[in-house]
C-alpha cells in the first residue's frame, strides 16, 4: 500500500475516534487554480490559435487556385470564339495591326526636361555628342546647337528654291459662309460661339480671336474700331457688340469691309513664303539622314516619324513675321485629325493638325529679328482672355514681340523642338499643351530661313491604329503590283498649315 493510501487510513481512523469537524472552507476560484492548470491553458489557446491561423492559409490558397483556374478558363474561352485572322471580319471590328499593337504596348517615349538649363548629352550622328538643353517645362521645349551641318542648311535651302516656294497664306479666306450655312448656325447660336466668358456681350479680344482665326487677317484693336465705324456696328459706342447688334451684321461683314479698304501683307497673320520636302525612299540623301536623326532624337518608333508630314521649309524676307499660334488644336469628339481623317468611322465637320512633337530647324543666322517667341512659356497659368488686355496684344509679334516670356535666336544648324500635347499617363497622346502657343518675330534685318518636321500622331488610339492599318494593307497592295510606296506621299495632300 502507498504511502497515500496510509495516510487517508490514518486520518479516517482518528476522524471515527472523535467529534466531527466541520469541512474545511472552499478556495476561491483563482487560489484553486494551479500554476501547472495556467499553462495548460496557455497551451490550449495556442493550439486554437494555430487551427484558426492554418484555416484562413488554407482558404486564401483556396482563393488563389480558385482565381487562376477561373481566369485560365475565361482564356481558353475567348481564344475559342475568337475568329482566326484567315476568317472573314468586318471593317469595323477589325483588330489593330500588329504594329499599332506594338505602340499600345511600348508608350511613346516622352524626354524629361528635368529644370530649366539641363543639359543632357545625345547621340544624334556617328562619331559625335550633342547637348540637349532644357529651355522651359511648360511647354517642354529643348535645343540642340549643330543638330545640321553648314553643308546639310545649304542643301535643303537649295532643295527648296529648286521647287519653287509658294504664298503661306492667302490674303483673304473664302468659304467661311458656306461653312456657316452648312452647320446651319443662328446668329445667336455664333455669338454664344465667340462669347467666351458669356457675359452677353461681344468684347474686342473677342472678336479679334475669331476674325484672325477666320479670315487670316491680324486685325488691332485700332483696326477693331475702325472697322466698327465704318459699318457703324457699334450703335451706343462702348466698344462692345451686343446680341441686337450682332445681329445687325452679316456673317462676311468684316470680310466685306477688308476687301473694300485693301489688306496689306503685314497684316496678314503669316507673311512667308514655304515649300514641301518629301523625305521618303528615293529622296536626297540628306532629307533622309535629317528624318532618322529626328527619329532618334524623339525616340518615336520610325513608322509614326514615316508616316508623318514631310519636311516644310519657310523663308521670311524682311518684315516677314508668323503671329503666335499653336500647331496643333484641340481634339474635341466631333473633331478628326487631319492625317488620319481616311480612318474615321464618320465624317466630322471639323479637323484640325495633330502634331505630337515639333522640330524646328534654323537653316540660317539672322542678321536682325526672326527670334522664336513663346510668350506664355512656364508661366503659372493659361488664360486665353489675358493674352490681350490694355491693347497690349501678347498674341502680336511684329510690335509685342520683346514681353514673350522665351525668345529663341536663330543660328544656323540648331534645332529646337517642343512636345505640343500633355501625356495621357497611360503612354499615349494626351490633352494640347497650351502653353506651347508661339509664333515668329517680325525679321528686320535680312532673310530668314527655318524647317519644319511635324510629327503625326493622333490622340485617339483606336483611329491612329486603323490609319496604320489602312497604309499597311496599301503598301501590300502596291507591292503585289510591284511597285513601291513612299509613305511621304501618303501625306501629300492633307498637310494642314496653321
Amino acid at each position: 500500500m502507498s504511502d497515500n493510501q496510509e495516510s487517508t487510513d490514518t486520518e479516517d481512523t482518528t476522524a471515527s475516534g472523535s467529534a466531527t469537524l466541520p469541512p474545511p472552507p472552499l478556495r476561491p476560484p483563482c487560489e484553486r487554480l494551479s500554476c501547472h492548470k495556467s499553462s495548460v491553458c496557455s497551451r490550449s489557446y495556442f493550439v486554437v490559435v494555430m487551427v484558426f491561423f492554418h484555416v484562413y492559409i488554407i482558404n486564401v490558397i483556396a482563393l488563389l487556385f480558385y482565381v487562376h483556374y477561373n481566369s485560365g478558363q475565361e482564356d481558353a474561352t475567348r481564344s475559342r470564339d475568337a475568329p482566326s485572322s484567315d476568317q472573314q471580319r468586318p471593317a469595323e471590328s477589325r483588330r489593330p495591326p500588329s504594329k499599332a499593337e506594338f505602340l499600345r504596348d511600348v508608350s511613346l517615349a516622352r524626354i524629361e526636361g528635368i529644370r530649366v538649363g539641363h543639359v543632357q548629352k545625345v547621340s544624334l550622328v556617328p562619331d559625335k555628342v550633342h547637348e540637349m538643353r532644357t529651355l522651359s517645362l511648360k511647354p517642354l521645349l529643348f535645343e540642340i546647337p549643330g543638330f545640321l551641318s553648314e553643308d546639310e542648311c545649304r542643301v535643303v535651302m537649295q532643295l527648296a528654291q529648286l521647287k519653287g516656294l509658294m504664298e503661306s497664306q492667302l490674303m483673304v479666306q473664302d468659304g467661311q459662309e458656306e461653312l456657316a450655312k452648312e452647320l446651319n448656325l443662328s446668329p445667336e447660336e455664333i455669338f454664344n460661339l465667340l462669347d467666351i466668358n458669356q457675359d452677353g456681350q461681344l468684347q474686342l479680344h473677342e472678336i479679334l480671336t475669331h476674325s484672325r482665326v477666320r479670315d487670316g487677317i491680324w486685325l488691332t484693336p485700332e483696326n477693331l474700331r475702325e472697322i466698327y465705324a465704318g459699318l457703324k456696328a457699334d450703335k451706343d459706342g462702348n466698344g462692345l457688340l451686343s446680341l441686337e447688334e450682332f445681329r445687325l451684321l452679316s456673317s462676311d461683314a468684316f470680310q466685306r469691309f477688308l476687301l473694300q479698304r485693301g489688306v496689306k501683307r503685314s497684316q496678314l497673320v503669316r507673311n512667308s513664303r514655304h515649300t514641301w520636302l518629301y523625305q521618303g525612299k528615293g529622296a536626297h540623301q540628306v532629307l533622309q539622314d535629317i528624318k532618322a536623326r529626328v527619329t532618334r532624337l524623339t525616340r518615336l518608333p520610325p513608322s509614326l516619324v514615316d508616316l508623318s508630314e514631310p519636311l516644310q521649309v519657310v523663308r521670311y524676307e524682311e518684315g516677314g513675321h508668323y503671329h503666335a499660334h499653336h500647331d496643333s488644336g484641340p481634339v474635341y469628339p466631333e473633331t478628326a485629325c487631319t492625317h488620319t481623317r481616311l480612318a474615321a468611322n464618320t465624317s466630322t465637320p471639323f479637323e484640325t493638325s495633330c502634331r505630337y512633337i515639333t522640330v524646328l530647324f534654323y537653316l540660317n543666322s539672322v542678321e536682325g529679328g526672326g527670334e522664336t517667341a513663346f510668350p506664355v512659356a512656364d508661366n503659372r497659368t493659361y488664360d486665353e482672355v489675358s493674352l490681350i488686355q490694355n491693347d497690349v496684344d501678347l498674341l502680336d509679334t511684329r510690335r509685342n514681340c520683346d514681353k514673350s516670356n522665351l525668345r529663341v535666336k536663330p543660328t544656323k544648324g540648331t534645332a529646337v523642338f517642343w512636345y505640343n500635347y500633355l501625356s495621357d499617363g497611360r503612354g499615349w497622346v494626351g490633352e494640347q499643351d497650351e502653353y506651347a502657343l508661339h509664333g515668329g518675330c517680325v525679321v528686320t534685318h535680312g532673310t530668314k530661313w527655318v524647317a519644319n518636321k511635324w510629327i503625326n500622331i493622333d490622340p485617339d488610339y483606336q483611329r491612329q491604329a486603323r490609319y496604320q492599318q489602312l497604309v499597311s494593307q496599301q503598301a501590300e497592295d502596291e507591292d503585289d503590283e510591284g511597285l513601291t510606296l513612299n509613305p511621304d506621299t501618303q501625306n501629300s495632300d492633307i498637310h494642314q498649315d496653321l
